[in-house]
């Protein structure tokens, strides 16, 4: 599907081969040379090398190179870059065997079917899948672990093969056991990786084993007594730079229009990795036609979030976003993504103008569905049966619609059994995103008001820009610590740097002083 989006997209070229370095002319990037000689010049260039960059792959005491199974490893990159002064280190990352979904016995699985309302990754009339295709869960078990540990001793994560630093959020199958020795199973989810293949992803079973220890011991797995390999998992370790060398952009700090996403930045993850990519697309874009970049701030996007912690705080294993990382996320919510970001997509031409008229759509009726609850009053004979229905206190006199609904046993479908609330929906065709989103705002009212007033005070502070070229040695003042971080992250305004480690408040209130703040 991806791969046709792309060849019908106009003005896209193809060309498949390894780039083998950067082409770099007064500290700029000016095209990329192949393994074939080939130069290929370009305005801007985007590295996105994910696991290739020298990689090299771990089963059991083998070691081979390359980027993922079956394809070569990226060599050359790494070397130039950091004979230009680029810093890069290493990391880890690992996968499960594949297997033969038919030497699967499903009976004896537990099935996990898909959402009971499933969703869609567009706010357009694209389909909601009718058809869903059921994963399976099963469990390790003492045996299983005994005959792992047989492997130990051949094992890179063990013997002192792989010094990287894996995910810490997806251990391998291995270090799940050594460490949490505690426990005598652990949950595997058998995942098909499409509809029209056999093959199957044993989620939770990531593994660098030999692969006569995996065999045997995923042949001892509930349901997998016969299973067949197609090729099994293994560890992989790659060069990545710390992106503390990038600017918000993902352009880097040492070189003009060359820009790094993915994994080379020190991330894992596909929704990372395609986020970084898109932000770094659009900004080669624009830089090279001369106008503004695009930078998400942290209370608008989880992009922004992943890349402010990324270029500020660097990272040393491999980096996940998680909600818990974003200090707005009763901001970022899935409910209100097109309201934040469509008209940012459509300023850049990204998001047509129907996009745009359908979220300016939903916005004004959502609006309209919740000053309606603010503005409408109630009767205790109309609602206290539902809220003796859900054990709630009961009215004694009308209130507004919207304290009611404000309680937390109280839901969209309760208010729809009020006359005056399905008629007012149905008569002006309010969908379920548009209720879903009413409801949210209704509910946490107090709540994003206040983190709305938060990120306000935030955006002065980030409206309050660092100079360039800031000579952070000037201020005897700031602690050795904090002059160390900053002249090493640059950042460009006086909120990022308060986000940088090591910088602490008294820091920040120096930095204002001299800014004449």
């Amino acid at each position: 599907e991806w791969r046709l989006a792309l060849e019908n997209t106009p003005n896209v070229d193809f060309y498949q081969e390894m780039v083998s370095g950067v082409i770099i002319e007064n500290d700029k990037v000016t095209g990329v040379r192949t393994s074939l000689g080939l130069v290929i010049r370009a305005k801007a260039v985007v590295l996105t090398n994910g696991t290739f960059l020298n990689g090299l792959i771990h089963i059991g005491e083998k070691q081979l190179g390359g980027g993922r199974s079956g394809e070569k490893a990226s060599t050359g990159i790494t070397e130039q870059l950091v004979s230009m002064g680029f810093e890069s280190g290493r990391m880890k990352t690992g996968t499960p065997p594949r297997v033969d979904g038919r030497s699967l016995d499903y009976s004896v699985m537990v099935p996990q079917p898909g959402d009971e309302v499933p969703e869609k990754f567009s706010y357009l009339d694209t389909q909601v899948l009718k058809v869903q295709k059921d994963c399976h869960m099963t469990h390790t078990s003492t045996l299983v672990h005994d005959l792992l540990r047989e492997g130990f001793d051949r094992s890179p994560m063990f013997n002192g093969s792989i010094q990287s630093i894996g995910p810490r959020y997806c251990p391998s199958i291995e270090d799940k056991i050594n460490r949490f020795a505690d426990k005598d199973s652990h949950q595997l989810f058998v995942e098909p990786e499409g509809w029209n293949t056999v093959e199957v992803y044993v989620n939770g079973f990531s593994t660098s084993l030999p692969e006569e220890v995996q065999f045997k011991a995923l042949r001892s797995v509930k349901g997998f007594e016969k299973v067949k390999f197609f090729r099994p998992g293994y560890a992989i370790e790659y060069d990545y730079f710390p992106p503390t060398q990038l600017k918000h952009t993902l352009e880097t700090k040492l070189v003009d229009n060359l820009y790094f996403a993915g994994q080379i930045n020190g991330t894992t993850g596909y929704e990372e990795a395609a986020s970084q990519g898109l932000m770094a697309g659009i900004n080669a874009h624009l830089k090279t036609r001369g106008k503004e970049p695009f930078v998400l701030q942290r209370d608008q996007a989880y992009i922004g979030v992943l890349i402010d912690d990324l270029i500020t705080k660097g990272t040393e294993e491999p980096y996940r976003m998680f909600t818990s990382r974003a200090e707005y996320r009763t901001l970022l919510r899935q409910d209100n993504a097109d309201l934040r970001l469509t008209p940012k997509g459509f300023e850049i031409g990204l998001a047509k103008e129907d996009r745009v008229r359908r979220m300016e759509e939903k916005m004004t009726k959502s609006d309209s569905l919740v000053n309606f609850f603010k503005e409408t009053s109630v009767q205790p004979k109309d609602i206290n049966p539902i809220l003796e229905e859900v054990d709630s206190a009961l009215i004694r006199q009308s209130d507004k619609m919207f304290k009611v609904f404000s309680r937390p046993r109280v839901t969209m479908s309760h208010m729809l059994q009020l006359e005056t609330v399905s008629d007012y929906v149905t008569e002006n065709e309010m969908g379920r995103e548009v209720m879903e989103h009413a409801e949210i705002q209704v509910k946490y009212s107090g709540y994003i008001e206040k983190e709305k007033n938060n990120a306000d005070k935030l955006q002065r502070l980030e409206n309050v820009k660092i100079p360039t070229e800031f000579d952070y040695s000037k201020l005897k003042s700031l602690s050795f610590e904090a002059r160390e971080k900053l002249h090493a992250i640059r950042p460009v305004t006086i909120a990022q740097a308060a986000r940088v480690s090591g910088v602490n408040p008294s820091d920040i209130s120096v930095l204002l002083v001299y800014l004449g703040r």
